[in-house]
């Protein structure tokens, strides 16, 4: 009796571990922002082709997105892990706290973004793609240093923000023409209010962590 009830707690711990581990790799991939990610891209594949649209296409679309973007997220998450122990809004998140390590996220990281963009180029079509990888390259590798250095970070960082746009036109086969670039305008503007007003909001955390955000650097400016 005693050595089964020793095995349901041992299952139960590794059941809970396992669950615990899969929580925080969610969490570094900032699912939320990934959904609103997915809402847009797919409504632009609609704009794109309301009429004859390849529902298939789309999901294979979304899905090799959602990859992308929560490589970005992880990458992010990776580079900014000793900014973020700095902040208590982002102290307890999963790299700082030690829960998960860095080489898991860098490991993670590189295979959702390589998996997603090859999904990409085999199930939709190379131009979205490479729109993808554009967009993770801006994000974690441009925006995401820029941090540090400039508050014109926000301006790039709205650039990687609006490429969902421009996926999910593309995703059906739809040439990149004035329509798709002036909604892509349109989300790329919408960005700014947003930010800032995190920013302004967190501006002590940020300012703490070395952050050289607009609310930091120029307050009055907002």
């Amino acid at each position: 009796m005693s050595t089964v009830h020793t095995t349901i707690l041992t299952a139960g711990r590794s059941g809970n571990a396992f669950v615990g581990r899969f929580a925080d790799y969610l969490e570094m991939t900032k699912p939320r922002i990934v959904v609103l990610e997915l809402i847009v891209a797919g409504a632009a594949a609609c704009l794109a082709m309301p009429y004859g649209l390849n529902v298939v296409v789309v999901l294979h679309a979304l899905f090799g997105t959602a990859l992308v973007a929560s490589s970005a997220s992880l990458a992010n998450s990776w580079w900014e892990r000793e900014s973020d122990a700095l902040m208590p809004r982002t102290a307890n998140r999963p790299l700082p706290t030690g829960r998960v390590t860095c080489l898991e996220a860098f490991v993670l990281a590189a295979l959702m973004l390589a998996f997603g963009l090859s999904w990409l180029v085999y199930y939709v079509n190379l131009l979205t793609a490479s729109i993808g990888l554009a967009s993770w390259l801006i994000y974690a590798l441009i925006y995401t240093p820029l941090k540090k250095r400039t508050p014109l970070n926000t301006v790039v960082g709205a650039v990687a923000g609006a490429a969902p746009i421009l996926m999910g036109w593309t995703a059906t086969g739809a040439s990149l023409n004035l329509t798709a670039m002036a909604l892509a305008g349109v989300l790329f503007l919408w960005q700014f209010p947003h930010f800032m007003a995190i920013a302004w909001l967190y501006r002590q955390d940020y300012a703490q962590a070395g952050h050289k955000m607009l609310s930091v650097v120029d307050p009055e400016v907002l």
